[in-house]
């Protein structure tokens, strides 16, 4: 767990399948936020169709990936989960981009309340 009050770890997650047209743009939106106190996790069921040349691409990025055969996406979630170590987890699916760059600035504060353990944002 981050030790700074003001911060907190974020691990993101995609999970993907044959996404070689929509991966890319889900990635960037990730790696253009201006919060950095994240993780991102990929994870592939096996694509065939250029999908895990675009993620070896940003794997220096990436906190870890792999592409294997699963059960379809809820397995590849908890797989996700497994590898997590943030404090908060998002799931952008493949094809999923953030509202804004800033996204991840302005639901920190809102993790800050214990009662709460889901958030949803929506761009207004």
């Amino acid at each position: 767990m981050n030790s700074n009050p003001q911060r907190a770890l974020f691990t993101i997650v995609t999970v993907s399948y044959n996404c070689c047209s929509l991966i890319e743009k889900t990635i960037k939106s990730v790696l253009q936020q201006d919060y950095h106190d994240t993780e991102y996790i990929i994870i592939d069921g096996e694509s065939t169709d250029g999908t895990v040349e675009i993620i070896k691409k940003y794997a220096q990025h990436l906190a870890f990936w792999c592409s294997e055969p699963d059960g379809g996406i809820y397995q590849g979630m908890n797989k996700g989960i497994s590898h997590a170590k943030g404090e908060w987890i998002l799931f952008l699916n493949a094809g999923d981009v953030f509202a804004e760059t800033n996204v991840l600035t302005k639901v920190l504060p809102f993790t800050k309340n214990k009662e709460q353990d889901i958030y949803l944002y929506t761009q207004r």
